[in-house]
């Protein structure tokens, strides 16, 4: 399983926005690029800004290159808006969808717990990250899971709001996928026509 393993907050300095979901990230005390050139005023070309809004997004769902390329092309390919397309095979994904539903503090987190298997879709045990859930699916916590502290911690911290397309109980620890998830449902700081031009061209 292929994950970004370099300095977790470089991407959040570059970006001038937290994309870790850490309560620690140091973009609010230093919110100036990485390096020791980072204060200096660059000249922003078209393509830089392109380029930063795709790396943002791929940093936040913790996605490397080639597997976000695969996605940008499905995205393509079916039908409706490619950026909007993409973003929901994003929000989709099994990880992603942990966090959403407030069982994880953070997508690495969720990822975590994922990949240690703790979770099943439809009773079954699936420990991919990168599954796509579709609407209809059941994710649970697995019996011998429910007591983790980690999970109780995430859920009893929950300072964000849960969304409408998930229908989440956490006494049962059961999420399940009421609807797909629409453009407005998706609360993500990002301008994802930026990142279809980038790939278009």
């Amino acid at each position: 399983m292929a994950r970004q393993t370099g300095p977790r907050h470089k991407a959040c300095r570059r970006a001038r926005q937290s994309l870790c979901q850490s309560r620690k990230c140091p973009v609010d005390r230093r919110p100036y690029p990485p390096g020791e050139h980072g204060r200096r005023r660059i000249r922003e070309s078209d393509y830089l800004i392109r380029l930063r809004e795709k790396q943002k997004l791929r940093a936040m769902y913790g996605v490397l290159e080639r597997q976000f390329r695969g996605y940008y092309h499905r995205a393509a390919r079916g039908e409706g808006i490619t950026g909007t397309s993409l973003l929901r095979l994003l929000e989709l994904r099994l990880d992603n969808v942990v966090w959403r539903s407030g069982m994880a503090a953070t997508r690495a987190q969720a990822r975590q717990l994922v990949n240690h298997g703790h979770f099943q879709v439809n009773g079954d045990k699936v420990d991919i990250p990168s599954y796509q859930v579709r609407q209809g699916d059941i994710v649970t916590l697995r019996e011998k899971s429910m007591e983790l502290i980690i999970v109780q911690h995430a859920i009893d911290t929950l300072t964000r709001n849960l969304p409408d397309w998930l229908t989440v109980d956490h006494d049962a620890r059961r999420i399940e996928v009421f609807s797909l998830p629409t453009r407005e449902q998706i609360d993500t700081n990002i301008n994802e026509q930026l990142i279809v031009e980038l790939y278009s061209k």
